[in-house]
């Protein structure tokens, strides 16, 4: 193996480290709301810090990469793929700190109802991140369309939460405050789930060269 290949090796598997907190955040910010366990919500805001500084090495890595190894076709597309997957894995971190917050102040009030979507929503999600990641080691353009297919039944599901919260509001208006974090707690998932569509969009492009963001849906489907 070349030093090269082995310099590549080495950036996968940070990228895979990054890739593992921050789907412990996701999952252990949702239990802490369903537990309400302030400390395991402490946890994840406290460990943020630590994603934030995987993202920069990753980027700082990439760079040092493309100027020094002058990498072509397969092996550049690679390396500017990891670069943008880590922007979007920050960003599901912070949506994981959204999460922890909104659980450290719904965990101090009486709670408004069982949580059965959200866990549903936080394990599509969660299950998102995993394969994606999967995706992007192995070069699996097949389980990476398999993840954006997925991203509609977390629309589904926010969508659900948002019915019934809407319906507790109007018909007991005390409930409007919890009701609205319940609400945040769903977009984030939401946005999780699109971050990690957006991964899978470019390991697609890592894999075949083709961008497909933005692209028409395929004949048949509906957009968005």
């Amino acid at each position: 193996m070349s030093i090269f290949d082995e310099e590549l090796v080495r950036l996968k598997d940070t990228v895979l480290k990054m890739g593992s907190m921050v789907e412990n955040a996701i999952r252990d910010s949702v239990k802490a709301l369903v537990d309400r366990d302030n400390q395991l919500a402490k946890a994840v805001i406290d460990k943020d810090h630590q994603i934030n500084a995987l993202d920069s090495e990753i980027d700082e890595e990439c760079i040092r990469l493309i100027a020094l190894m002058q990498p072509k076709a397969g092996d550049l597309r690679f390396i500017t793929t990891a670069m943008k997957i880590t922007t979007d894995l920050e960003r599901m971190g912070d949506m994981a700190v959204n999460i922890a917050e909104r659980a450290l102040e719904l965990n101090e009030e009486p709670m408004l109802k069982p949580y059965i979507d959200v866990p549903r929503m936080r394990e599509v999600a969660q299950g998102m991140t995993r394969d994606v990641l999967d995706a992007f080691v192995k070069g699996d353009k097949k389980l990476a369309m398999d993840v954006i297919m997925r991203d509609d039944e977390v629309d589904e599901l926010r969508h659900d939460i948002l019915k019934e919260l809407i319906l507790f509001m109007v018909q007991d208006p005390s409930t409007v405050t919890r009701a609205t974090k319940i609400i945040f707690v769903a977009q984030y998932l939401e946005r999780i789930a699109d971050h990690a569509t957006n991964i899978a969009e470019m390991v697609i492009y890592q894999v075949a060269g083709k961008l497909i963001r933005h692209m028409p849906p395929p004949e048949g489907t509906e957009a968005g």
